[in-house]
């Protein structure tokens, strides 16, 4: 069953008298599944992403299901937002969300082991030594735990999101363009790192780019937008899946 299944979701947003729409016709995300989205500034990209955090209320949604664990109901989220259950929503995304920011996001007061075990002391749920150990002897970081993170180097701090992200044990990754901030070289070994991690600890990863080339042989499945201007002062974009061999 899919972790996440989504159909018939839309976004309306207003600015300025312009208003913005987002369609997503069909999305689903498989544990242990990267799928990435891909597209300019401006196309939805995060407003999509936002919508998957459960942090912002699609306008509408035939289907909207978030099945965490295996053994548990699937979770209607259309229905949660309809009743204003931010107790609920709230939980879902403490207990089972894991999120990458674009430029890492980490505490500058903080040491790298404090900010890695955040997440799980916000959870109430102590320090996590076995776990971190783990991912930060995965991640190589692991030499780095007493430094502050302005000693380390870009492509160490974004690895140390990863962990943060993961300490806690998510059964979703969302990943907001987690290598903007790195060289090519380095953005490959982040797509190679969130790719293994998803395969060997079963956990769903989605991915926001604006670079398709990057997600190429990482992704098992990419979305992309097709942005339309309806009028002057309207814009819809439409989410569809991206066939493999296709140009965005």
């Amino acid at each position: 069953m899919p972790m996440i299944r989504i159909a018939g979701l839309g976004k309306d947003r207003s600015q300025g008298g312009s208003v913005f729409t987002l369609e997503v016709p069909a999305f689903s995300v498989e544990p242990g599944e990267l799928v990435a989205v891909v597209g300019a500034s401006g196309c939805g990209k995060s407003t999509l992403l936002d919508m998957l955090a459960l942090v912002m209320a699609p306008t509408r949604a035939e289907t909207f299901h978030f099945h965490a664990v295996e053994a548990d109901p699937e979770h209607d989220i259309r229905r949660l937002w309809r009743l204003g259950d931010e107790a609920s929503l709230a939980a879902l995304r403490r207990d089972h969300l894991g999120y990458v920011l674009q430029t890492g996001g980490l505490l500058p007061f903080l040491s790298v082991r404090e900010n890695i075990e955040l997440s799980s002391r916000i959870r109430g749920c102590g320090a996590p030594g076995r776990r971190l150990h783990e991912l930060t002897e995965r991640l190589g970081l692991e030499g780095c735990l007493d430094r502050m993170p302005c000693a380390l180097s870009v492509g160490q701090r974004q690895r140390v999101a990863i962990a943060r992200a993961l300490v806690h044990a998510p059964r979703l990754v969302l990943a907001d363009e987690p290598t903007a901030a790195v060289d090519k070289a380095r953005a490959r070994a982040v797509m190679a790192d969130l790719e293994a991690l998803a395969r060997d600890e079963g956990v769903a990863v989605v991915l926001v780019t604006h670079d398709v080339d990057l997600v190429k042989g990482h992704a098992d499945r990419t979305y992309t937008f097709d942005v339309m201007q309806t009028s002057e002062n309207a814009t819809r974009s439409t989410c569809y899946p991206l066939q493999e061999g296709a140009a965005a």
